[in-house]
């Protein structure tokens, strides 16, 4: 399972470990190009076998979709349309608003200089992003 913050420059990356109770860290990636992007996320996803991608969908404050959202979606799709010979894995949009916001505030309360915390707010967002859908699914387990 994978969770991504999608960004115009950026795109931060997160899974959950074995047992799906944590989300870690895993990278940001810096875009180049709709085509290196496309083709490295694809390849991405079919190399470590992701059944659930967990995908940050960015809403306005009022939870209406904006631009932004369009844009998601659509890279999202074009990914999707380059997995050859590997089954599509389950999409979940999971609302983004303010995860940019409480990663920055985690890596203040860190300590961490601008410098450090540019680098990597997108790979927090994801790891929160994930984090928010791996206790949806234990809180339902306890049901």
């Amino acid at each position: 399972m994978l969770g991504l913050d999608v960004g115009d420059r950026r795109i931060g990356v997160s899974y959950a470990d074995g047992l799906g109770l944590t989300a870690q860290g895993l990278e940001t990636f810096e875009r180049k190009g709709l085509e290196y992007d496309l083709r490295y996320m694809s390849g991405l996803i079919a190399n470590r076998g992701v059944k659930t991608l967990v995908v940050g969908l960015p809403r306005n404050m009022d939870g209406t979709e904006g631009p932004q959202s369009q844009k998601v979606r659509e890279f999202i799709g074009q990914v999707l349309s380059r997995l050859e010979n590997y089954p599509a894995p389950e999409i979940v949009w999971w609302d983004e608003r303010l995860t940019t916001v409480a990663a920055h505030r985690i890596m203040l309360e860190g300590d961490l200089s601008r410098k450090k915390r540019k680098g990597k707010v997108d790979k927090i967002a994801a790891v929160l992003i994930l984090q928010g859908y791996l206790d949806r699914l234990a809180y339902r387990r306890k049901d």
